[in-house]
């Protein structure tokens, strides 16, 4: 085996060339800044650098992402995906260093007589013992290193996959936990409205009953209360689908013992959320990274194929002690060995090397355009969130000047129905107007919250927590 190892050395150090072109990374296709973006240089936190649990702060909503970070199914199958490509990776890079096995082998035939050049049957025996090296592969043009540096990608790319779902994971529960405030809101509105609706209703139908009020009136408010009432039952409707869905993503039965829930009012979600630069996402977005992952491993791909133009060597090698009898397997003079280089050189393969490089080079321009799409997909998400960012609040105010203004009307039309002046219908009608300014004005509360959590996630936030405390000296 000494006299094996210096060959074989020789041979190892030669080996690892690859013939994979060299990587670049591909042109940004969007623009340099975001369209009606804030200024760039705000000195917010970034979002890819503020954990999930420092950005929402309501005690329940953290319970609800933390359970869902250990128990959604979804996200567990990613991170088991990244498992098996470990695993791979692991698997493909020991095909680079010779495997050892020892072994031993023991043989008793018998040889007919006819077969005999001696004309007698005869029997036989032979033992050996040693350490062998089975084919290993000489990786002088780097189809092993290609194959595991690929393998090695795909491991990043999953890993990075894995990231990116925990990032979907978070920001989904808590768009669907505000969903829940905003519904349990408007359940609150329809329910106090339903009780106006059924007063005005048994105060019509007094007034028609003592000749006061038309039939027409009386009908009028029935009709309200029946259109508060279809819309109470449907909010009770969505709101059981919005927990359903928010218990599909925690992924386990939501504990009573769970924060008592906030208000839409009480998310004091961090707003200065500095946008930066669209090429800024290439380092933020896990997304990105994966994709310029996968498209790393199909470019390692190609050395892969163009290795196979080339010779193949292999070696087997054993060294041992070989002998007719057991008994002298250790004696003096019994050593063996056995170096058995081969190569195999390709000569018509009927075009099928030349459709493999094509292949290959093909999957590295598709996953040039996957990973440009990507990019293309996280620059319309952050642009789209900024442009509500912009301009949400001015919408909440307006909401909330129609809410006082239906407010005052509905009072004034009471006041002078209660006069005589109007008649019951403008006070419906008013009544109406309220309600929808009113859940309107909820719903608006509501985007504005998705939207910031959109945007927090867009920018690549969602992927850590908050670092432990260091314990004191």
């Amino acid at each position: 085996m000494l006299k094996l190892s210096l060959p074989l050395a020789s041979l190892l150090v030669l080996a690892g060339c690859s013939l994979a072109p060299s990587y670049q990374r591909p042109d940004v296709p969007v623009a340099a800044a975001y369209p009606n973006s804030p200024d760039t240089a705000s000195a917010g936190v970034p979002a890819a650098d503020l954990a999930w649990d420092e950005f929402f702060r309501d005690a329940r909503l953290r319970e609800l992402i933390r359970l869902a970070l250990d128990n959604n199914r979804d996200l567990r199958v990613a991170a088991l995906n990244v498992e098996r490509v470990r695993a791979y990776y692991n698997i493909q890079r020991t095909a680079l260093i010779p495997s050892l096995d020892a072994t031993a082998d023991a043989v008793r035939q018998r040889t007919p007589a006819d077969l005999n050049p001696s004309g007698r049957a005869t029997t036989s025996s032979s033992y050996a013992v040693g350490l062998e090296i089975p084919s290993y592969e000489l990786d002088f043009f780097g189809r092993i290193t290609s194959l595991r540096d690929q393998v090695l990608q795909q491991y990043l790319a999953t890993d990075e996959a894995r990231t990116s779902a925990q990032i979907s994971l978070i920001s989904a529960v808590a768009r669907q936990y505000l969903a829940l405030l905003a519904n349990d809101e408007q359940l609150a509105l329809a329910r106090q409205t339903l009780e106006a609706a059924d007063r005005s209703y048994e105060l019509t139908r007094a007034t028609y009953e003592a000749g006061a009020s038309s039939e027409l009136d009386l009908r009028t408010a029935e009709a309200q209360r029946a259109s508060v009432q279809a819309s109470l039952v449907a909010l009770e409707q969505q709101r059981a689908r919005n927990e359903n869905a928010l218990v599909l993503l925690v992924g386990t039965p939501l504990p009573a013992d769970l924060p008592p829930a906030g208000s839409l009012a009480t998310q004091d979600l961090l707003q200065d959320l500095p946008a930066g630069l669209p090429a800024d996402l290439l380092q933020r977005r896990p997304d990105i990274r994966a994709a310029e992952h996968q498209l790393q491993a199909a470019t390692a791909n190609i050395g892969v194929a163009r290795a196979a133009f080339f010779p193949s060597i292999k070696l087997t090698a054993f060294g041992g002690t070989g002998s007719a009898e057991l008994s002298g397997l250790f004696e003096k003079g019994s050593g063996r060995w056995s170096f058995a280089p081969s190569i195999t050189l390709p000569i018509f393969a009927a075009g099928r090397n030349k459709a493999q490089l094509d292949v290959a080079w093909i999957e590295q321009r598709i996953e040039v355009a996957n990973y440009q799409k990507a990019i293309q997909t996280a620059f319309r998400e952050v642009a789209d969130a900024l442009a509500v960012r912009r301009l949400i609040d001015d919408e909440v105010a307006a909401q909330e000047t129609r809410v006082a203004a239906a407010q005052r009307r509905y009072e004034l039309t009471q006041q002078r129905f209660e006069g005589g002046v109007d008649s019951f219908l403008t006070v419906l009608l008013a009544q109406q107007d309220l309600y929808a300014a009113q859940q309107a004005l909820i719903q608006t509360r509501f985007s504005r919250l998705a939207n910031l959590t959109t945007l927090y996630a867009a920018l690549g936030g969602g992927w850590q927590d908050t670092p432990p405390a260091s314990p004191e000296a």
